[in-house]
């Protein structure tokens, strides 16, 4: 099979399980959205928060797949198995923080001035997703596992299955019946904490007896933890954890510093923020991909493939990207609508929703850039590229055309003003993390 049908193999596959994921949170908001007003403002807020720890702490484990890719290339077998047991070390000290930060928002919610009436809903909706955090983390590792040996299908195929048992779950506990209280935005949140809990079982039981993972040795006893491993997972994993936690609090301050506004500008926040979210999953399937079969040649020793590897994958994302982008833009109305019966919410939406195509092409550039980026261990430079243009431009420049306005732009109210911000951010993103990632591939083949 040639290069192209490999990673666009792979990537659909792993698309198919990440919309699964994301299915996640469009249940929850659509139901939100139904129950109340009220109810899809907390999940708006709280959710950025839940997101903003699990995908920083996600990003620390997903760092992992180029090594493993790696040892998979080099014919390494029971060094993968070995490296894959001393990660969970890193695993169970990422749920730990994570849990804490669940449990403790209080400090957040008040610098940013989220509404007193929305912070009891949202505390109780983090207090039973810190619940869900430990197996979501276990199972984004076992998704990393399978994602570097270039087999995600049985990851695919448990997403599906567990979003066949969220989406039911989710209405019961929301709306209640048989027994079960009306419980808004925390019914969704429990509906998440059953559904993780059983799949992460089911992932264990499959690494304990499906005969993909034989070779590698996994369920030998822990050994102790091994520094020299560790250190070499903090060195990837921490700068390109860092860098996720730069790239989701600068949406999640978006959320926060936009509830001020009110619950119109929150609802329809969400909505732009949950479409977002999904289109960015398209670039991330390929991102993943793209970095796994790179990874790969590396390890095998031959950098010109792993150079076609790229090429063949930033086609792929960035012919993808026009497409959405032109597809929301059309169709945003519409879409709008499907989520939020109310017409003033939808009508908002509908205008951010074209701000979200412009933003989407810049998203999709610079994930395919970071994600190669770490085959070939550079993560500093595009942590720092973050900082200053997330949070900088992004963030800062957003509150600024918000709330005082720039120049001769008076402050806007409007949640717009955040996703203009950003969505310059983002295109210049575009423009350097690429120059990076060329040196990077440049330097390699020099060396």
């Amino acid at each position: 099979m040639s290069e192209r049908g490999i990673i666009a193999r792979h990537a659909g596959t792993v698309l198919a399980g990440q919309l699964a994921t994301m299915a996640f949170g469009i249940t929850d908001t659509v139901v939100a959205g139904r129950y109340s007003q009220q109810a899809l403002a907390a999940l708006s807020v709280g959710s950025a928060v839940y997101i903003t720890v699990f995908v920083a702490l996600m990003g620390v484990l997903q760092s992992l797949l180029p090594i493993w890719a790696e040892l998979h290339g080099a014919g390494r077998r029971h060094d993968v198995g070995r490296s894959v047991r001393q990660a969970l070390y890193l695993a169970a000290l990422a749920a730990v923080a994570g849990v804490a930060g669940l449990l403790f928002p209080g400090a957040l919610l008040q610098r940013t001035e989220v509404p007193a009436a929305l912070q009891q809903d949202v505390r109780q909706y983090l207090a039973v997703l810190a619940l869900a955090l430990p197996p979501a983390l276990l199972f984004r590792m076992y998704s990393t596992l399978n994602q570097s040996l270039g087999k995600p299908q049985l990851v695919t195929w448990l997403q599906l299955a567990s979003l066949a048992l969220k989406v039911p779950l989710t209405v019961w506990f929301a709306f209640g019946g048989a027994g079960v209280p009306a419980l808004g935005a925390v019914g969704c949140a429990w509906a998440t904490v059953a559904t993780n809990w059983l799949f992460v079982a089911v992932a264990l039981w499959l690494v304990r007896t499906d005969a993909l993972y034989r070779p590698y040795a996994l369920w030998r006893p822990l050994e102790r933890p091994h520094w020299h491993t560790i250190a070499q997972f903090a060195r990837l994993g921490v700068p390109a954890g860092l860098s996720v936690v730069v790239e989701v609090t600068s949406f999640t301050l978006m959320s926060l510093f936009i509830a001020r506004q009110g619950t119109l500008s929150t609802a329809a926040h969400q909505i732009a923020a949950n479409v977002t979210a999904v289109m960015y999953m398209v670039p991330l399937s390929i991102a993943i991909a793209t970095s796994a079969r790179v990874s790969f040649w590396l390890g095998a020793g031959d950098a010109r493939k792993a150079r076609a590897a790229i090429r063949t994958g930033f086609r792929m994302g960035l012919s993808l990207a026009v497409a959405l982008a032109v597809s929301v833009l059309a169709a945003r109305g519409g879409i709008a609508s499907l989520y939020s019966a109310d017409p003033q919410v939808a009508a908002v939406a509908a205008g951010l929703l074209a701000l979200v195509a412009g933003y989407h092409l810049g998203d999709a550039a610079q994930v395919l850039c970071v994600f190669v980026l770490r085959s070939y261990r550079v993560t500093v430079a595009p942590f720092v590229a973050y900082c200053v243009l997330l949070w900088g431009v992004g963030v800062v420049g957003g509150y600024q055309l918000a709330y005082r306005g720039v120049g001769p732009v008076a402050a806007l109210q409007s949640p717009a003003a955040f996703w203009t911000a950003s969505s310059f951010a983002l295109a210049l993103l575009a423009v350097i993390l690429p120059l990076i990632l060329w040196r990077a591939v440049r330097r390699h083949r020099l060396a």
